[in-house]
């Protein structure tokens, strides 16, 4: 009954900005994990950030670091994903998941996923 709904992909020129939102439902711990994933064709699935609710922690890639900001907004339950400075590698189709207490970059750790965004960024 977890569900998780992304929204607000598009595409951009190098040097923009996109904002993703992830709509979370069902999902009742007070102790949880939102991570934005992304994954190019048949690569494999990289995280890009993640928010730890208790303390509102977050983490990002190294490759988004300073670029990407992800923030939760409790009152409709919303986890977006801010992103500045949009490089054509950037381009991916991205994944809002979940799991129980504390973020992790394993792709297996997740048990509940969106059905994805596309990012695209060129000229």
């Amino acid at each position: 009954q977890v569900q998780l709904v992304e929204s607000g992909g598009g595409s951009v020129q190098p040097g923009g900005s996109l904002t993703l939102s992830c709509s979370v439902s069902g999902f009742t711990h007070r102790s949880y994990c939102v991570a934005w994933f992304r994954q190019v064709d048949e690569k494999e699935r990289e995280g890009v950030a993640g928010l730890f609710s208790f303390f509102a922690s977050t983490i990002y890639a190294d490759s988004v670091k300073g670029r990407f900001t992800i923030s939760q907004n409790d009152a409709d339950d919303r986890v977006f994903l801010q992103m500045n400075s949009l490089k054509p590698e950037d381009g991916a189709m991205y994944y809002c998941a979940a799991k129980t207490d504390t973020c992790t970059w394993s792709i297996s750790d997740y048990d509940y996923w969106g059905q994805g965004t596309r990012v695209t960024v060129s000229s």
